[in-house]
């Protein structure tokens, strides 16, 4: 078996289990997918415009030894470094007073795509703990209404001391299982599902233990089952998006593909961002998927030194 030595000095040896899965699903990439995922993971930032413009925001980072690299899809991201390597960025009263988000740059892409506006009713079906709940009420202005929901009442303590952190005052914050949602529908949906985590394994290196397709297994009928009750919460024409921090195609396309074959009313948009994509995958494991498939965004750690990330943008038509 092959090994791995992370950043901070750990050895990294996958699991057989792991390594032949996801040689399946990187093959001649799988290397380059390992030696990302043991690295350390940029910080990067993004400012809360609810409470500060991103302009006077830099203007304070950079007079205390800060340097910010916009990240090229989000115009209020930033990668952000100091001179002296500090990295407690949660320790600054900038973050104390809601002036930015500590977010992970490809984390902040979901509500780009699904693009909120002030005057529309926004579901976040699985909000916890509120990064892209924050980033939409600042793209909506903290007008019209998100609906915030989570199924644990401990993930929605974080939850609510984020919002109120960031000055958010649109939302409405929910606990319930997702899939229990009924009676209302919504311009707009995220679906920020939960997943394996297998594209943010530099942020978890434990995962490299604890991964098994067992639980993927699981967690794709999890997915489904969420993903169907989002598109029929849909108001005709609204917009989901459907996203993960998975690079498996069983928690990815294998669900989105499902839904198009199950919804005749469904269809995938464009996403349309400056940032490299790796190829989605028309079939895994012998399932062939919906050829509209090729509309969604696969992102892996190796494309643009981030987490790996995975957005389809869905249209409930009329």
């Amino acid at each position: 078996m092959a090994e791995y030595i992370s950043d901070d000095g750990q050895r990294i040896v996958p699991k057989k289990s792991f390594e032949e899965h996801f040689r399946l699903v990187f093959k001649d990439d799988f290397d380059a997918f390992m030696r990302y995922s043991v690295s350390f993971l940029r910080r990067s930032i993004r400012v809360n415009t609810l409470k500060i413009s991103v302009e006077e925001l830099k203007k304070r980072l950079e007079s205390k030894g800060f340097q910010l690299t916009q990240i090229p899809w989000c115009k209020e991201g930033f990668w952000i470094e100091h001179d002296t390597g500090r990295r407690d960025l949660g320790n600054l009263i900038e973050h104390q007073l809601g002036y930015f988000y500590v977010q992970e740059a490809a984390s902040m892409i979901p509500p780009i795509v699904l693009d909120p506006k002030p005057n529309e009713i926004v579901l976040d079906l699985a909000a916890s703990p509120g990064s892209k709940t924050t980033q939409m009420a600042a793209m909506m202005k903290n007008e019209g209404l998100i609906i915030a929901n989570d199924y644990q009442g401990q993930r929605l303590v974080m939850l609510g001391l984020n919002l109120q952190r960031c000055g958010v005052t649109n939302t409405i914050v929910t606990l319930m299982d997702g899939r229990a949602f009924r009676g209302v529908l919504f311009d707009k949906i995220l679906l920020d599902a939960p997943c394996s985590a297998t594209g943010a394994l530099r942020k978890s290196l434990r995962t490299f233990k604890t991964w098994n397709p067992n639980s993927v297994n699981r967690l794709s009928k999890t997915q489904k089952g969420l993903i169907e009750t989002a598109f029929n919460l849909l108001k005709p024409n609204g917009i989901l998006v459907y996203s993960t921090c998975s690079v498996d195609p069983e928690e990815n396309e294998a669900v989105v593909s499902y839904l198009l074959e199950n919804y005749k009313n469904a269809d995938l948009l464009d996403i349309d961002l400056n940032i490299k994509r790796s190829q989605p995958f028309k079939e895994f494991n012998g399932k062939v998927f919906d050829k509209r498939i090729s509309k969604v965004l696969r992102i892996h750690p190796q494309d643009n030194d981030t987490e790996g990330f995975f957005v389809a943008k869905i249209i409930k038509k009329a």
